[in-house]
């Protein structure tokens, strides 16, 4: 379903857009990303709404890849938020460990806390932090929106799976300047 509202509550939750995960090739221009949800994020900012940047630092126990993701060591920097989303002081910051920004964080609480109805997401990777994260909202009650153009993955054909197939069942979808002509002024 194209975006057609936002709930006069709405936070903007920017997944994964740090400097190791930018910098790994995508499907679309991570740069085109990472400046249209920067445009979201000052818009929410100006409009009063939250803004959640979610960025992740390790793995859950239990994977099968050769251990814990945990314990493995990122690159200097790679999990610092990119400088382009202008961090401010009265966004809120979540560190995961898992596909899914609900999941082990306080992201439910915070948003819960300050009376969110609806979340906005962007980010990277389409497929897995942003649709876990979608398919969290959803079952936590929350409204869902993704904003199209303004997420990527590496994997093309399962960005659009995600897009086409997953995000209408959960929510709206619209592309970022269709939910910027939303926000309140």
């Amino acid at each position: 379903m194209s975006v057609t509202t936002l709930d006069s509550r709405t936070a903007l939750v920017v997944i994964d857009l740090q400097r190791g995960i930018v910098a790994l090739p995508t499907a679309h221009p991570a740069d085109e990303v990472v400046a249209r949800s920067a445009r979201l994020a000052a818009a929410f900012r100006k409009a009063g709404l939250p803004v959640v940047l979610v960025n992740v630092t390790g793995g859950a126990p239990g994977r099968t890849d050769g251990g814990p993701a945990a314990a493995r060591a990122f690159p200097e920097g790679w999990t610092e938020l990119v400088d382009e989303l202008d961090r401010q002081p009265s966004d809120i910051t979540v560190s995961k460990q898992q596909w899914g920004a609900f999941y082990g964080t306080g992201l439910d609480l915070e948003l819960r806390r300050r009376g969110v109805t609806q979340i906005v997401l962007c980010g990277i990777s389409t497929s897995i932090g942003v649709e876990s994260t979608a398919r969290d909202a959803y079952e936590h009650g929350y409204n869902v929106t993704v904003a199209t153009d303004a997420v990527t993955d590496m994997d093309a054909a399962a960005h659009d799976r995600a897009v086409t197939t997953i995000f209408p069942r959960l929510g709206e979808t619209g592309a970022a300047a269709d939910i910027l002509a939303l926000l309140p002024a």
